[in-house]
């Protein structure tokens, strides 16, 4: 196998806009590598700057260390840095002469759930390290589990610390076996195994010279390759509006736009569409991209649209092609990973973001609660506090367009808003989870309830 990143002078932005954009979280437990992988990938695929290398260096030598603590490079944090833990989630970018990155380095300790959610929620691809000593934990079990509730297409079993036990194929033989097989059972569509050390660089960017019995592709090569399935522009067609414009110049004097960024689909002049969630059809009259005018239009680009008719359309409307209209409603049922310090409970009273709309609500009823050790359901637990995953009914004030989150991992996800401070309190997902709960009979008494 040859390498695929061999040193070459940096990217023009010509050649970066043609490549794709792959982003991508690690997740595993704690001490099983994950800052040190993301570190070798950054320096094997030349992607640092020299005086980050230099910082790194300098703080290495001073803890004795004969060779810089790549890890060093994500544990941004005071507190990562001394206790060697990751504990926010770190963002990175880097590119080669195939595929830009968006790197998501999340954090493996349970009481950090919520930041992995937060950082996979986004993700095409996540990577799961393990240990190869100590295989598959309930660690990895949750971060499968996390990986499938988001709906993350691709998922790479890293197997890490192959140089420890003296590169064995029977180790990560099994190891694959047992991941592959509960992450299926999970949901998960695609799960490809490799036999990695981060610490020598083994089949991280460059392929080992100890593991002659492993034929797949190193990280890199994967993360360069795998395809990024799941197309938006083949989904449903959705717009929310972020703005209206409107000049009245003299140049434009009865210009009025509907401006946002696709969320998902493609838009054609002369398409009929639907305003939700108040119902008006119209038609395309025109699509402008960056003040050019353009017949189609597609995911993620930002664009405004103009119709045939004026019709009553302000920010938090959704717009969507008319026979393709999802319905909408006041009574949402979701799971959710609570997010905040302060627990959640039934009863209540919060704000609810869909794209661009904003409305009240109130938790009507938390019918379980999901633990990610075993995927049992712990029925009305009558609140969720923060990492908890769980079930939620959810009624608000407006109706909402809302598609399930199975559907478009856009316009299928909210996130409900602590009214007070503006503090975000839980992510959400709408419909059935992996692991949906059966319908439970809420005794709960209706009245009261006021809008």
């Amino acid at each position: 196998m040859t390498s695929t990143t061999e040193p070459t002078e940096p990217l023009s932005v010509e050649q970066l806009s043609a490549t794709t954009l792959l982003r991508f979280a690690t997740a595993g437990s704690v001490d099983d590598g994950k800052s040190t992988l993301v570190g070798r990938l950054l320096h094997d695929s030349k992607s640092i700057l020299t005086d980050q290398l230099e910082a790194v260096e300098r703080v290495s030598a001073g803890r004795g260390q004969d060779t810089p603590d790549l890890a060093l490079l994500t544990d941004g944090l005071r507190a990562e840095r001394e206790q060697g833990i990751t504990i926010d989630v770190a963002y990175r970018y880097f590119a080669t002469a195939r595929r830009r990155f968006i790197l998501a380095d999340t954090p493996g300790h349970v009481q950090y759930t919520r930041n992995m959610v937060t950082g996979a929620s986004t993700a095409d691809l996540a990577v799961v390290l393990v240990d190869a000593r100590n295989g598959v934990i309930e660690q990895t079990r949750r971060h499968a589990a996390v990986a499938a509730l988001l709906r993350v297409p691709h998922v790479v079993l890293a197997v890490n610390k192959m140089d420890l036990v003296a590169y064995e194929e029977t180790v990560f033989a099994a190891i694959a076996e047992e991941f592959t097989a509960y992450a299926s059972e999970l949901g998960v569509p695609e799960i490809t195994a490799i036999p990695i050390s981060a610490l020598a660089g083994d089949n991280v960017v460059e392929p080992s010279a100890n593991m002659d019995w492993y034929g797949g592709p190193t990280v890199l090569e994967h993360l360069e390759t795998v395809p990024v399935s799941h197309d938006l522009a083949h989904c449903h067609a959705r717009l929310p509006v972020q703005y209206v414009i409107r000049p009245q110049t003299a140049e434009h004097p009865d210009y009025r736009g509907y401006a946002g960024q696709i969320a998902a689909g493609t838009f054609h002049v002369g398409e009929s569409v639907t305003v939700l969630p108040s119902g008006r059809t119209s038609k395309v009259a025109a699509i402008d991209l960056l003040g050019t005018p353009v017949n189609v239009a597609w995911t993620p680009q930002s664009v405004t649209l103009l119709l045939e008719d004026d019709i009553d359309i302000s920010r938090g409307d959704l717009l969507v092609p008319s026979k393709d209209a999802p319905p909408t409603t006041q009574d949402v049922e979701a799971t959710v990973c609570h997010v905040a310090d302060a627990p959640l409970t039934v009863g209540h009273r919060v704000l609810l973001k869909h794209g661009t709309r904003t409305v009240k609500a109130i938790v009507k009823d938390i019918p379980s609660r999901l633990t990610l050790d075993d995927l049992s359901l712990h029925p009305h637990p009558g609140r969720l506090v923060a990492n908890d995953i769980g079930r939620v009914k959810i009624r608000t004030a407006e109706p909402l367009p809302l598609d399930a989150y199975a559907d478009s991992r856009r316009t299928g996800a909210f996130i409900l808003i602590d009214p007070a401070d503006g503090t975000t309190l839980t992510a959400g997902m709408v419909g059935e989870s992996f692991a949906a709960p059966q319908p439970v009979a809420n005794d709960a008494d209706e009245d009261g309830w006021d809008f």
